[in-house]
């Protein structure tokens, strides 16, 4: 399962975010440091189930009417100030809580309504266009203390014959969730010294800003955008377009509201709709409260908590959704079950990898795939597309 993380400065609205996107009752208070330990709970992103070119809806618990919800573990981390990565407030604990991570959501809040300490201020007193480059500027040059702080035993190896610096960089950085891949691929657009021994403070700074892209890129989710002022979400946009950061809209206590609302019958609304119904008796204040939020929803097409985790996996990441049935034309499992599972694996991804994602066994035994929609068999090194329903055929079928 994928693992998504929430960062940002104290009080930013990770812990409402998180609440809202897993609906579990975690603490929310407007102070600093509300959250001491990790959250860590499951929560979903949506896409189009492929039951939508079916006579009838899959039925599968996950499919809302052909929206298939799919799980990714989320984790709500503690705040983080400037200074963590030298353990100011609970950065080591924050920063060491990443390190899973596949990708990250920076919270930001949008209105300057807390300071970089996650203070409460006046609203916009505080700019929240210095909390863009925040997060990874923390991650950076944590990692790169790192790097230093085990540099010396890359030195060690360099002298004994056979040496390969990206087994030993590897191995510096396997706590990070960086592979030897990951490493290779830095080091390829990195220029640096041949001899570690002649690396220098700028050398392992950009192997860490490089190394924390790749294995950790940062979506910007800009959180209390229903009181933010306008000039402050524009601003925010055009500083993440700086470096192709997503940068979307957000209102995380709309989103628990609405959540709330759809659990108690109130409102009509699935995660990620665009708008809503009122489906129940409401009191003036809350119609007055929902009719805001609809006014919010229309400008920024949703509340964002959806689109950010969307985002977060399907563009971020560049994922795909992959269904495996046993049975390629009625697209169900052994026991008749449509649709059962969704799979979310890289794009450029094979039916052998889907094999080796559904068990080991089954992709230890591949013999071949079918695809379910054309019914035709289809190669080894085909690559998949989002929404493909693939038969397996193996040996440990």
């Amino acid at each position: 399962m994928l693992t998504l993380a929430l960062a940002g400065k104290p009080n930013a609205g990770k812990s409402t975010f998180y609440s809202a996107a897993t609906r579990a009752e975690v603490d929310v208070a407007n102070y600093p440091f509300t959250t001491i330990d990790s959250n860590r709970g499951v929560s979903y992103v949506r896409t189009e189930c492929p039951c939508l070119a079916l006579s009838e809806r899959c039925g599968n618990e996950n499919c809302r009417n052909g929206k298939r919800y799919v799980p990714v573990e989320l984790i709500d981390v503690a705040g983080l100030v400037p200074g963590a990565h030298e353990g100011r407030g609970l950065g080591n604990q924050f920063l060491d809580a990443l390190t899973n991570a596949d990708a990250i959501i920076t919270v930001v809040d949008a209105s300057g309504g807390t300071n970089a300490e996650g203070e409460p201020v006046e609203i916009g007193e505080y700019d929240p266009v210095e909390e863009i480059d925040f997060i990874e500027e923390e991650m950076d040059r944590w990692l790169a203390g790192i790097i230093e702080r085990n540099w010396e035993g890359v030195e060690r190896q360099s002298r004994s014959p056979g040496f390969d610096i990206d087994e030993a960089i590897t191995d510096v950085l396997t706590g990070f969730g960086a592979s030897e891949a990951d490493v290779a691929a830095v080091l390829r657009d990195l220029e640096y010294p041949e001899n570690p021994r002649e690396w220098g403070d700028e050398n392992r700074e950009a192997l860490a800003r490089l190394v924390r892209a790749r294995t950790k890129p940062i979506i910007v989710a800009a959180n209390k955008a229903d009181i933010a002022p306008a000039e402050n979400l524009e601003r925010l946009r055009d500083a993440g377009a700086d470096d192709e950061q997503r940068v979307i809209p957000t209102t995380a206590e709309g989103e628990l509201a609405l959540r709330k609302g759809a659990d108690a019958g109130l409102i009509t609304y699935d995660p990620g709709d665009p708008d809503f119904e009122i489906a129940g008796e409401v009191s003036e204040s809350q119609r007055t409260r929902l009719e805001e939020l609809r006014e919010t929803m229309d400008e920024y097409e949703g509340t964002g908590v959806q689109a950010a985790l969307d985002s977060a996996v399907y563009d971020l990441l560049d994922h795909m959704t992959t269904y495996p049935v046993q049975n390629e034309t009625r697209w169900t499992d052994g026991q008749g079950n449509v649709l059962p599972d969704a799979f979310l694996l890289p794009t450029d991804s094979t039916p052998k990898d889907l094999a080796y994602a559904v068990h080991s066994d089954i992709g230890g035994g591949y013999l071949h795939a079918v695809d379910a929609r054309s019914n035709r068999r289809i190669g080894e090194g085909h690559e998949l597309a989002e929404g493909d329903v693939i038969k397996i055929v193996s040996t440990a079928n």
